[in-house]
């Protein structure tokens, strides 16, 4: 890992970001970061390699990224290894997240000779369409999962024929870092993938300025995407934005609620409950409240919070002491606006340790109940029918996840349509798959990643008129 040192001291916090390990909130290593000046030389270099790039036959460009993944895939256990040092994730999660990336490769090094245009007919001649690329793309990377992310917006986006210019999360940079040298490892040529380590304020922001960068694919918080997109406005610049989430879990009365309580848990406090999809709101039909509570009680208490590292941690720690502050205050400076109905246990001394939090808001409008928590705090609240379930999973600005529980098949497809979100999914938390779009409503985002449908974020579509007259 050349581009990484490993340090302890404070001294090399003045040279460059110290990553910390925050299951123990010690200092693991130092990653340089750039200046505006390395920004542009990169996307300068981006920018010069990119006709080479795209000039690659489709088939060659398949194999390059089919080579990535299988570079990706011989390295799943170092790369864990890092995440689960700099970003606190499980041992499995993070072992799945490092799959993910290969995985999401290895689908997308079919795209290059599947990126089809149409022949639409007309008078006097023929139509044809065509897919090309926008030419050099920012990816700016949220610390939450930095490796799965990263793969999301790089795939697509070299399988398309653009270059990418990738800025990791200043928390979490150090997976990021080894996926660009194990690109260039698996053949990818210089400056089609570069991987740039630096401040939000400084790269981030430059890509946002930059004219050469065609198109920025942002994960992160709702207000930095919308500056993001004031500022893309002003080159018309294109964005796909990831942003912040609020996703209800529905459960009907007829549901399977043995099954439904005990899967609740990881909907929301897996990876600590920094997770975007988090179903960070339970809605629970009225009739069957207190025996979900139960239930549900039995569950949380059973959560394995604990060092990352062991293979039976089910969650880990916070992010950082700054997130953590930010959770509690949701909890422990709102007595007026929850009550606590129950925790987990988790560590106590060093780390970013928070239980897996159960509360009881006391009405719609209160800050648990209607912002982004981003840990392990869920809110839970009873509904009456399938009209007031549907208005209260709505009854937010985002749009982002969901679960519905219910046996009946036509109430599922009712609700399903009725919530107002991306991506939802019924008798199941599972929201993500790489070969199926991915992407919010309302302030949960723009666009669409993974699935066939990401490549039209990162194409623009070129129509050619051949006159037979």
């Amino acid at each position: 890992m050349s581009a990484i040192s490993t340090t302890g001291t404070t001294e090399a916090a003045a040279a460059g970001h110290v990553v910390i390990n925050p299951s123990t909130g010690q200092a693991v290593s130092t990653v340089p970061l750039a200046t505006v000046e390395e920004t542009d030389a990169a996307i300068a270099t981006a920018q010069a390699v990119g006709p080479a790039w795209r000039a690659v036959s489709p088939a060659d460009r398949g194999r390059l990224l089919r080579r990535f993944a299988e570079v990706v895939d011989a390295h799943v256990e170092e790369l864990a290894a890092l995440e689960v040092l700099g970003a606190g994730h499980t041992i499995a999660n993070a072992r799945w997240e490092a799959g993910n990336v290969r995985d999401v490769l290895a689908y997308y090094s079919a795209a290059p000779e599947r990126l089809f245009g149409r022949q639409i007919p007309v008078a006097g001649g023929i139509d044809v369409t065509f897919k090309e690329p926008l030419g050099t793309v920012g990816i700016i990377v949220p610390w939450n999962f930095p490796m799965p992310i990263a793969g999301w917006g790089l795939a697509p986006a070299l399988a398309a024929g653009n270059t990418v210019v990738l800025k990791p999360a200043e928390l979490t940079p150090l997976t990021a870092m080894r996926l660009g040298e194990l690109a260039l490892e698996a053949g990818i040529p210089e400056g089609v993938f570069t991987v740039l380590a630096g401040r939000g304020t400084v790269v981030g922001e430059r890509f946002v300025t930059h004219p050469a960068v065609r198109k920025i694919c942002f994960t992160g918080s709702t207000q930095v995407g919308q500056r993001i997109m004031r500022g893309a406005a002003d080159q018309v610049k294109r964005v796909t934005l990831e942003l912040g989430g609020k996703s209800a879990n529905v459960v009907f009365e007829d549901a399977d609620l043995e099954r439904a309580a005990a899967t609740a848990p990881l909907s929301v406090f897996d990876n600590a409950g920094q997770d975007c999809c988090a179903r960070s709101r339970i809605l629970v039909q009225r009739s069957v409240f207190d025996q979900f509570m139960a239930l549900f009680e039995t569950a949380v208490r059973g959560v394995v919070v604990a060092d990352p590292a062991q293979e039976t941690t089910q969650m880990g720690p916070l992010i950082s002491a700054g997130q953590r502050e930010r959770v509690r205050s949701y909890v422990e400076d709102a007595p007026d606006e929850v009550d606590v109905a129950f925790r987990g246990e988790c560590p106590t001394g060093d780390g970013f340790w928070y239980p897996a939090t159960v509360v009881l808001p006391r009405g719609p409008g209160d800050r648990v109940w209607r912002e982004e928590v981003f840990g392990p705090v869920v809110a839970v609240m009873p509904f009456d029918d399938e009209a007031d379930a549907v208005a209260k999973a709505n009854d937010t600005a985002y749009g982002l996840s969901g679960s519905i529980w219910t046996r009946d098949l036509g109430r599922a497809l009712r609700v399903a349509r009725g919530i107002e979100a991306g991506n939802l999914s019924v008798n199941s938390h599972s929201s993500v798959r790489y070969s199926t779009p991915f992407g919010g409503f309302k302030q949960s985002g723009l666009g669409r990643e993974l699935g066939p449908d990401a490549l039209d974020g990162f194409t623009d579509v070129k129509n050619v008129f051949l006159c037979t007259d």
